[in-house]
């Protein structure tokens, strides 16, 4: 535990050259053995370093509430952190593909995003049809994409099966990569803002709000009070709203149209809360390093609080509908499980994690903003199927509705809304994570000797939980598949950047 120095809090900056580099075992060991404690990877990748390269790794303890990063230098191989530690899987492939450092002892290397090499600038020629096989009587494959029916994204799934028992899932995906973070170097700019609202669509507010952590931390600005807690209500409606339509989808994955007819319009008018702060659906615009562009009137206030009463009126009725229907429970119950164990070894977040029994939410184990004064509780359940997965959603929506109500309630006195920002300090580097409606957003930030971007690393909680939905579908019916996939409803182009 004596490597895991320093210890850093949630938005804070440090001196780049403080973080501590060590030879590659103690690190890999160091790794292993919090994440053996119960410490989450929150990012891991490599930075070019004279003829070699620099492995970073950022463990979040949220027990301590603290984060922490290490170091260590590496060639072009090094040995893999994945047979003793399955949460660093992800990690590593992306760092192979990216920079072909090779993880020694690997199970499987095939590229995560087929992405251009940074170093050669060529796309990956092998690994694109390379994919898991099973052999034997009644076994056949099922390849589903990445085109789909509809407007959804791209993404391959291929399902080695048994009759109609899924044996394995792999999911292949890579077809939304933009280039955001090659793009995010050298910055900030005036387009960076605009990178960040829409590196996962329906996570604007999530990402917008790490961003602004980044700046402020690596700036050395307080945000203003009123500021912080008109981004924490974004925050909740931008969780509401798509938790709203989950709920929604998953009712009509099982056929109970009352629900799926209620939670769309429901869904459509938390959307319409968050336009009334900023004039947008998804709150574009709303968020700027420094604070926020717009204030809440007390006029304002007071409509959203009449509207938020029926939303929750509404929400009330849609969701004893379905929570009580034993046609909806049969489908929900044991489909899709996940232990607690299994959890925690691949590194799952957000609600996928909490509905297997994990308490971990950046809001209440590493706050930032208005969550240190007012941090809605961990909204767990126990059983780790769709049930746990939809019920945590509907326990998180009734604390995101007690939460925008007592802010609307309580309006500060001071109507700052924006700081201005300070020139980027040089050499320095920080962690930002908020926690998106699926889980842990996680931005990674290092300036350099002039205080532009030396880099920046972004992870979505999706990279953490696409593997969850893979061992989801073992042993289950491929008939269960949409009603699994959507329980998670994991992003493509978060995932792919």
């Amino acid at each position: 535990m004596g490597l895991f120095i320093p210890h850093i809090y949630n938005g804070e900056a440090i001196s780049l050259s403080s973080v501590p580099v060590v030879q590659v075992k103690p690190f890999r060991l160091a790794v292993i053995a919090h994440v053996a404690a119960g410490d989450l990877i929150s990012a891991m990748f490599a930075q070019p370093l004279g003829d070699g390269f620099r492995l970073y790794a950022v463990l979040c303890a949220p027990l301590r509430e603290q984060l922490g990063i290490i170091a260590t230098d590496v060639a072009d191989s090094y040995p893999a952190l994945t047979p003793d530690c399955p949460a660093a899987n992800g990690f590593e492939r992306e760092i192979f593909e990216q920079w072909g450092i090779r993880p020694e002892g690997h199970p499987w290397l095939k590229p995560i995003r087929f992405q251009p090499s940074r170093m050669t600038g060529q796309t990956p020629a092998v690994g694109i049809t390379e994919f898991f096989s099973m052999e034997g009587g009644e076994s056949h494959e099922v390849a589903v994409g990445p085109v789909h029916a509809g407007v959804i994204e791209p993404g391959h799934f291929r399902f080695l099966c048994h009759g109609e028992t899924v044996f394995h899932l792999e999911i292949s995906l890579g077809y939304q990569h933009r280039g955001i973070e090659r793009a995010l170097a050298g910055g900030p700019g005036g387009r960076t803002i605009h990178y960040m609202e829409t590196l996962a669509g329906d996570t604007t507010v999530g990402h917008a709000a790490a961003y602004c952590a980044v700046m402020e931390a690596l700036s050395g600005i307080q945000v203003p009070p009123v500021a912080n807690s008109i981004r924490a209500i974004a925050a909740e409606l931008e969780r509401m709203a798509n938790h709203i339509g989950d709920l929604g989808a998953l009712a009509g994955d099982v056929g109970f149209l009352p629900t799926l007819n209620y939670c769309g319009r429901i869904r459509g008018d938390v959307l319409n809360l968050t336009a009334m702060l900023c004039g947008n659906r998804f709150g574009r615009t709303l968020l700027t390093p420094g604070g926020v562009r717009f204030g809440i009137d007390p006029d304002r206030r007071q409509r959203l609080l009449t509207r938020l009463d029926a939303v929750e009126k509404d929400l009330d009725t849609a969701l004893s509908l379905m929570f009580s229907a034993p046609s909806v429970l049969a489908r929900l119950e044991r489909t899709g499980t996940l232990s607690m164990d299994l959890a925690r070894q691949i590194g799952l977040v957000g609600v996928a994690a909490r509905a297997c029994g994990l308490s971990h939410d950046v809001r209440t184990g590493l706050p930032y903003g208005a969550y240190r004064f007012d941090s809605p509780p961990a909204s767990t359940f126990h059983s780790g199927d769709c049930f746990a997965r939809a019920y945590v959603r509907k326990l998180e929506v009734e604390q995101s509705i007690a939460f925008i109500r007592r802010q609307l309630n309580a309006p500060s006195a001071q109507n700052e809304l924006r700081k201005p920002l300070l020139p980027l300090g040089p050499d320095r580097v920080t962690v930002a994570l908020t926690e998106g409606w699926r889980g842990d957003i996680c931005h990674v930030a290092a300036t350099d000797h002039e205080g532009r971007f030396a880099f920046y690393k972004v992870v979505d909680p999706s990279f953490h939980n696409w593997l969850g939905l893979a061992f989801a579908l073992r042993g289950q019916q491929i008939s269960d598949f949409p009603l699994c996939n959507k329980s998670f409803n994991l992003s493509y182009c978060g995932h792919d950047l």
